[in-house]
């Protein structure tokens, strides 16, 4: 159970609440421990627990009872309630339903060694350190930094040696009594957390219908985002999402475009804040990597050599920067960042040169499906941004597109029994690398143009048609989402980041893609997948989780490794319910077109609070795939 307000957290592994400094346990600021034991006794006993769950994103309760008479029978007459928050903050209140008033001693032992996450990760934390009583709690101290815990009301009795806190707490018959410790580096304030904030750049939409698992899945996939946001501390008003918790709070810089791509039903600030933190970090010297976007490399899979995500970012900007204006981004905005998707264009069309794919940016490097699928958007939607905004150079990345996919449907077509399949990738030498893998799905996203009109994807009708049957196929469908191979594919592992295991941001973009191509059926049972297996991860949806089969009464099995909750998976959420709505904006041109499900796979669904161009939008999907607008800006058309 991990409470998120970055750069704050509290991760908790244990039902009655007790953390006792084993594994990741404790509360972070910044990736620092804290505090990682906070044990309790009343009247010398641990409560027995009876109830643990996530209340928000960022709050996570622990219920736990006792019996101070045991002689008036079975029943408890005292409720120790924990509310734990991942700003350092933990409430514990005692509630007595006795006839009798209670005296009770209750004691919290308390430890931390200022662990950093990395060192605690690899089993290098060291021992807890020695407290020193320190106002009305404990402090620590090591060469790293201080930590301490202050409690209102003040303890009767502080030790520093045994790390512990006493009270004697008096409650009349059905009284209550509350202690609260606040846990913090020492001169650290109040952790202001960034989606807490009123200029959250996120809407806080809402979703409602027949299918109650949309309204859950939205209202947690935001939480999730504004638990993760950041702010750049040289540019306080720009906000980007970190990767993920407990692993990536970081910035990811593909992950980052991602996510804030997929969350643009919820306004334009996140784009904004994204793109120009990245833009400061662009590569700009003279050189072959002139206009790249750093990014480190990540591993690919069993099959394939890790990846430059520097690639991934480097195409997503302009491909986002493009999106976000169709959405509502203002005109000054995106003039602004309009040098670094330039160079951004202007990388991609030198690294290809006279080659019709873009590869691994080293002698002798792959053609990956995945990239060309980033490539040939970002050349489209970049063409588009370029003649849209009166600059230069729009023809000559169409003409590059153009040529990418003629030679695509060629060359990355493996023709099979089944019809073919597109290879996951094509080698130095030419051979495809015919394995079948999510990476397919990418292919779908072609990505948004003016009027409402999707861009031209690689593939024609017809390999389109038959990559949708396989993406529907129990090959990949795995009934909780798509599998990241195949599993027919011979280093298939259920969890297997990039062979096997289902990776949330993928399916979403195949549910998207699917839709948007009009295969329906296909989309819808992916859709189905994920809201299930959402359902079972009371709506926090991890990045990732196995790609084991479904089965009749089955739940899907947690990845060790994944975050949650995630950027990219939190903002599939978002991606995978508008998509019934079929949302196409063009702000600049003052246009919306819906293209809804027509089959309604949740039946009937309403969005409000969502935004485009700049103001409120709601918007209702009936049961027979009917939508209608029902709050837009002002002057904003439904387009055909």
């Amino acid at each position: 159970m991990i409470c998120v307000a970055l750069p704050g957290l509290a991760i908790s592994s244990r039902e009655e609440g007790q953390l006792t400094g084993s594994g990741l346990e404790g509360f972070y600021r910044a990736g620092r421990r804290v505090l990682s034991r906070c044990e309790i006794r009343v009247a010398g006993r641990e409560p027995l627990a009876v109830q643990s769950r996530m209340i928000a994103a960022d709050r996570a309760r622990f219920v736990g009872t006792l019996r101070t008479s045991p002689q008036a029978g079975p029943d408890p007459d005292v409720v120790v309630e924990r509310n734990r928050y991942a700003d350092g903050t933990e409430r514990i209140t005692l509630h007595s339903a006795a006839s009798r008033p209670l005296r009770l001693p209750v004691e919290v032992a308390l430890g931390t060694d200022l662990a950093d996450l990395g060192a605690i990760a690899s089993g290098k934390a060291g021992p807890e350190l020695p407290a020193s009583v320190h106002d009305s709690g404990l402090r620590w101290s090591s060469a790293t930094g201080n930590a301490s815990v202050t409690a209102a009301p003040p303890p009767s009795d502080a030790l520093a040696s045994a790390g512990l806190l006493r009270w004697e707490l008096n409650l009349p018959p059905g009284g209550s009594r509350s202690v609260e410790l606040r846990v913090r580096p020492d001169g650290a304030g109040p952790l202001r957390a960034v989606g807490r904030a009123a200029t959250s750049p996120l809407a806080a939409a809402r979703a409602e219908g027949d299918d109650p698992t949309a309204a859950a899945l939205l209202r947690t996939s935001i939480e999730d985002l504004q638990a993760l946001l950041l702010r750049d501390s040289a540019h306080p008003a720009d906000t980007h999402l970190a990767a993920g918790a407990p692993w990536r709070c970081g910035l990811a810089p593909a992950d980052a475009l991602v996510a804030a791509r997929m969350a643009l039903p919820l306004g334009t600030g996140l784009a904004a804040g994204t793109l120009r933190i990245l833009a400061r970090t662009q590569l700009t010297a003279p050189g072959r990597h002139s206009g790249m976007i750093p990014g480190p490399r990540r591993d690919a899979g069993p099959l394939l050599p890790p990846q430059c995500t520097g690639t991934e970012a480097t195409l997503l900007f302009p491909a986002l920067l493009a999106e976000a204006r169709r959405w509502g981004l203002p005109d000054q905005e995106t003039e602004a960042l309009l040098p670094a998707a330039e160079r951004c264009l202007t990388w991609l069309l030198a690294t290809a040169g006279d080659d019709p794919y873009l590869r691994d940016p080293h002698p002798g490097g792959l053609a990956r499906c995945e990239t060309q699928a980033h490539a040939h958007r970002a050349a489209l939607l970049g063409a588009d941004l370029l003649d849209a905004c009166g600059r230069p150079g729009g023809e000559g990345l169409r003409q590059w597109a153009q040529a990418s996919r003629t030679a695509f449907r060629k060359d990355f077509w493996v023709d099979d029994l089944g019809g073919g399949r597109p290879a996951v990738a094509r080698a130095p030498d030419g051979r495809p690398v015919p394995h079948l893998s999510s990476a397919a799905a990418h292919l779908l996203d072609t990505g948004l143009l003016g009027g409402g009109a999707m861009a031209p994807g690689l593939l024609d009708k017809v390999q389109t048609e038959h990559l949708a049957r396989l993406l529907g196929s129990p090959v990949m469908d795995s009934g909780w989402g798509l599998r990241g191979l195949g599993a027919k594919e011979p280093c298939f592992n259920p969890f297997g980041h990039r062979a096997g295991a289902v990776r949330v941001q993928e399916t979403a973009l195949a549910v998207a893609g699917l839709a948007a191509a009009g295969y329906e059926k296909e989309a819808s049972a992916l859709l189905r997948g994920v809201l299930a297996a959402a359902a079972s991860f009371d709506h926090r949806l991890p990045e990732m989780y196995a790609g084991e089969q479904r089965t009749e009464g089955g739940t899907p099995l947690p990845h060790p490794a994944a975050c949650r909750p995630a950027a990219t998976a939190a903002a599939a959420g978002v991606l995978l319910l508008t998509t019934l709505a079929g949302i196409r904006p063009d702000a600049p041109a003052g246009t919306v077109t819906l293209r809804p499900v027509r089959s309604a796979p949740l039946g009937e669904i309403g969005f409000t609070g969502l935004r485009v161009a700049g103001a409120p939008f709601s918007v209702r999907v009936g049961r027979l795939g009917l939508a209608m607008v029902e709050e837009a800006a002002d002057g904003l058309q439904l387009g055909v």
